[in-house]
């Protein structure tokens, strides 16, 4: 379910529910040969010798791809007895499959091959398990999870794995051009299933609660590729049969329940997906710099509170600072509340999910300069992040000593907190 008053999304990992297959497929380079003959008398129809040899741009790049898309099954434990196949009582803790989604093969290394999928897809799992494309089931591992990018990352024997996926630069992707989903929808049953769509829009926000109750706050592509559930974890492809992102979500309806929206999915981008896998393979976790600040969207606040801030007239995006915590980077850097950050190095920002991406870039350690505008004036300062996101929580603790140990969790994932604009500048 999404956060604040935008809408209901569908995390995609779990299969269920009925499927309804048809429509229209245009086929383009057609070749027939022989001749077509009408059956003349009863009973004597006969299937007509003619080759059709359909080969598209988008046959070619579903082609590329398939073969390394997988099913990814996720088992979790009953712990209620049940008659075993074999006749007589199962034992009580024994696993069952939960829900499946999709992973992609992006990696051979020795005798390890790597799978992308969403950190949704495997979340409780006690065991897990890929469906490779040539019908083989295989063992997984999981080597790291990230909550907040919604990304995980799996390994399985590579003797298993032939091809793996390439990543495209998800930053050159144009509005408009064409997008192929390649996944399992509803689960394995409809396993290597490609749909087609274009890219609807790119950057788009989307906040949500995944079934585990965790947040999930990322930076998406829009896509109108039909997405269904089990769908999740799989490649958004471009023409070239290239991985522009991996599958995650799709819009269903209003938050209210009185709209039911179609062709509103989303993947995360490759360049975003490339930099969390990087870290996962190599840490196993995901250890983000923290800023220390609550922000707001320029864009969200009314135009009497903007014309407060005495910008130029040629800034309209950024991020308002709401407030800023002592003893973490911003402060430090000098940062203080109303200050409008339009840049994070080289990287324009417009939403706080913008600035987290941008940030989520860098390292603990590393030094980077922000762009900001204070009293109309724009001003940069070079901030060292040499706080994390654990960092956050602590200095937060005193605030949040109610939450609950899961709500403590999500808080330390979100290093740099939102704020709803109807709270900025409250106490003036």
């Amino acid at each position: 379910m999404a956060k604040g008053n935008i809408t209901k999304f569908l995390l995609t990992g779990v299969a269920g529910g009925a499927i309804a297959l048809g429509g229209n497929i245009v086929y383009q380079n057609v070749n027939t040969h022989g001749s077509i003959t009408s059956p003349t008398t009863a009973g004597s129809a006969q299937v007509s010798k003619v080759n059709v040899d359909v080969n598209t741009d988008t046959t070619a790049a579903v082609k590329k791809v398939s073969n390394a898309v997988v099913s990814v099954l996720n088992y979790q434990g009953s712990s209620s007895s049940s008659d075993s196949l074999f006749g007589g009582d199962s034992a009580s803790n024994t696993t069952q499959l939960s829900s499946e989604g999709s992973g992609v093969i992006y990696k051979k290394d020795g005798n390890t091959a790597y799978i992308v999928t969403n950190d949704h897809v495997v979340a409780g799992a006690k065991s897990l398990e890929v469906l490779l494309s040539g019908g083989q089931k295989v063992t997984a591992t999981l080597v790291g999870e990230d909550t907040y990018s919604d990304i995980a990352v799996l390994k399985i024997d590579a003797k298993y794995v032939k091809e793996t996926a390439t990543f495209a630069n998800s930053d050159n992707i144009t509005v408009g051009e064409p997008a192929i989903a390649v996944g399992s929808p509803l689960g394995s049953q409809f396993a290597n299933t490609a749909t087609e769509g274009i890219v609807s829009a790119k950057s788009r926000q989307v906040s949500m609660t995944n079934d585990s109750g965790q947040a999930v706050s990322v930076n998406a592509i829009q896509t109108d590729a039909s997405i269904n559930p089990g769908n999740s974890g799989g490649a958004l492809i471009n023409i070239g049969g290239q991985v522009i992102g991996i599958t995650q979500s799709k819009l269903t309806t209003t938050e209210d329940g009185s709209t039911t929206v179609e062709g509103i999915g989303f993947a995360i981008p490759a360049n975003d997906v490339v930099n969390i896998i990087n870290k996962l393979e190599r840490d196993g976790k995901v250890v983000r710099p923290a800023l220390g600040v609550s922000m707001v969207a320029l864009s969200s606040l009314p135009n009497s509170t903007i014309s407060e801030l005495r910008l130029p007239e040629s800034v309209t995006s950024g991020v308002v600072v709401a407030q800023v915590q002592s003893g973490l980077p911003a402060a430090n850097a000098g940062l203080k509340e109303r200050d409008v950050i339009t840049k994070v190095g080289d990287t324009s920002v417009s939403s706080s999910t913008d600035l987290q991406s941008a940030l989520y870039k860098h390292n603990i350690g590393d030094k980077v300069k922000l762009t900001f505008y204070r009293d109309g004036k724009q001003q940069t300062a070079e901030v060292t992040l040499n706080k994390s996101s654990s960092d956050l929580h602590l200095n937060n603790s005193s605030s949040s000593s109610s939450s609950s140990s899961s709500n403590s969790q999500r808080n330390s994932q979100n290093s740099d907190s939102s704020n709803d604009a109807s709270d900025f500048f409250s106490g003036n």
